[in-house]
C-alpha cells in the first residue's frame, strides 16, 4: 500500500513538472577533441539512465553466468549432502523406533557426507551395540574420534558398551581417560559406580560416594546400601592385607561411620584375625553394654575362644539385661557350643526361638543341640519347624 501511494507520487510530481521541462529542455554543448555533441539537457540525463541500466543489467547476466559456473561444480556434492540429510533423518527415527538394523544402515550411509559425521557414527554405534555387532562397533567409534570435540563421547559411549558387553577391563581403560570427578556429568559418575561394583575396586567407589550423595543420583535407600557394601569389603580386604593396612582404613572412616555397630564389628573381626583379640572384644563389649546390636552378637563368637573365659563370663554377665534379645540367646548357644555344653545351648536356643519364631538358623541349632542330646522327638520337630520357614 505505502509502495504503492510512493509511485502515484512520483507520476504526479511528473505530470506537474513535465509542461516546464518541455518548455525548457535546457542545452548541453560536450567537446572532446575532434568530437563534439550537443544535446539537450533533459535526452542527457534520459541517456544517462538507460546507460546505468543497461550497465546494471551487464552486471547482472555476468554474474549470474559466474554463479552457474561456479555452482555446477558443487551441484553433485549438494546431492550427496541433502541425500546424507535424509539418511540421518530416516535413522534418527529407526532409533526412536527400535529399529536397529535399519537404524545403523541409515546412519552409515549418512554418515560421509553429513554435516555432523561424529553423530552418525555415534548412533551408528549405539544400534550395533544393541545388535551385538561389536566389531562394527568399535570401526564406527574409531571414525567418530575423528572430531576432536567428540573424544569424550566416544569414550564415554565405549566404556559403557564394554561394560555392557562384559568387558570390565577395556571398558576401566576407557573410564580412566575420561578420570571421573567432581566436574564429571551425572551419566557418567553412574556409569563408573557400576564398573567399580563390577570390578570390586572399592577405594575408587568409595572416593565417588561423597559427590554421589552431594549430587543426591541415587535414593537414599540405594546409596546407604552402597556405603555399606563399600566400607565392608574394603575393611575386609584390609584385614587381608594385615594390621597396618586395616588401621589405616579404619582411620579413613568418619566419626559417624566408626560409630556404625556393623563397620565396629567388621573391624573387631579384622583386628582378632590379625591377633588382636583382647583389643577386640574391648571393642564390642564397650559397645554391646550400652545397647544390643545384631551385627555385634553375631561378630562375638568369631572373636572369643574357650580360653577367654574372663570375657566370656563378662558377655554371660549381660543375660539379665539382654533376657529378652534373641540374637543375645544366639550369640550365647554359640559360645556354649564352643565347649560343646549342649544342655546350655539347647536352653538359650529354645529362648531364642520363643522370642523370634520366624529365624530359621535358630531353629536348626536347636535340633542340632537336641538331637545330640538324645532328644530325637523334640529335634524333628525343630527340623519341621526350620522346613516351614
Amino acid at each position: 500500500m505505502i509502495r504503492t501511494l510512493i509511485y502515484l507520487i512520483i507520476i504526479l510530481l511528473g505530470l506537474c513538472v513535465s509542461p516546464y521541462l518541455v518548455d525548457n529542455t535546457g542545452y548541453l554543448f560536450v567537446a572532446i577533441g575532434d568530437y563534439e555533441l550537443e544535446t539537450s539537457v533533459i535526452f542527457a540525463i534520459f541517456a544517462l539512465i538507460v546507460f546505468y541500466a543497461l550497465l546494471q543489467l551487464v552486471e547482472w547476466i555476468f554474474v549470474g553466468l559466474i554463479n552457474l559456473l561456479i555452482n555446477s561444480r558443487y551441484i553433485p556434492q549438494r546431492w550427496r549432502q541433502k541425500s546424507a540429510r535424509k539418511h540421518t533423518l530416516t535413522g534418527a527415527l529407526a532409533l526412536a523406533e527400535e529399529d536397529w538394523q535399519a537404524a545403523e544402515k541409515a546412519m552409515v550411509k549418512g554418515a560421509n557426507q553429513g554435516e555432523l559425521p561424529a553423530l552418525n557414527w555415534l548412533a551408528a554405534a549405539r544400534a550395533a551395540q544393541h545388535q551385538q555387532h561389536y566389531p562394527q562397533r568399535n570401526d564406527y567409534l574409531k571414525q567418530a574420534e575423528a572430531e576432536p570435540r567428540a573424544k569424550n563421547a566416544v569414550n564415554t559411549s565405549r566404556c559403557r558398551y564394554l561394560y555392557q558387553q562384559g568387558e570390565f577391563e577395556q571398558a576401566r581403560q576407557a573410564l580412566d581417560t575420561l578420570v571421573p570427578c567432581s566436574k564429571s556429568n551425572d551419566s557418567l559418575l553412574l556409569l563408573a559406580t557400576d564398573l567399580y561394583q563390577a570390578q570390586q575396586d572399592w577405594a575408587a567407589l568409595r572416593a565417588l560416594l561423597p559427590i554421589i550423595n552431594k549430587r543426591q543420583l541415587v535414593d537414599e535407600t540405594r546409596f546407604t546400601q552402597l556405603s555399606l557394601t563399600t566400607n565392608s569389603a574394603l575393611l575386609t580386604e584390609a584385614a587381608d592385607k594385615g594390621e597396618q593396612a586395616l588401621d589405616n582404613c579404619w582411620g579413613w572412616f568418619s566419626r559417624a561411620e566408626r560409630n556404625n555397630n556393623h563397620y565396629v564389628a567388621l573391624y573387631a573381626m579384622g583386628l582378632n584375625r590379625c591377633g588382636r583379640s583382647i583389643d577386640a572384644w574391648k571393642l564390642v563389649y564397650k559397645k554391646i553394654k550400652s545397647a544390643a546390636d545384631d551385627d555385634l552378637f553375631a561378630a562375638i563368637p568369631h572373636l572369643l575362644s574357650t580360653s577367654d573365659t574372663e570375657y566370656r563370663q563378662q558377655f554371660f554377665g549381660l543375660e539379665s539385661k539382654y533376657v529378652t534379645q534373641a540374637n543375645y540367646h544366639v550369640c550365647a548357644a554359640q559360645l556354649y557350643l564352643q565347649n560343646r555344653d549342649f544342655s546350655l545351648a539347647k536352653n538359650h536356643y529354645l529362648q531364642a526361638s520363643q522370642l523370634d519364631e520366624s529365624n530359621k538358623s535358630t531353629w536348626l541349632g536347636l535340633a542340632e543341640c537336641q538331637h545330640q542330646l538324645g532328644e530325637h522327638y523334640g529335634a524333628s520337630q525343630s527340623y519341621k519347624q526350620a522346613a516351614v520357614l
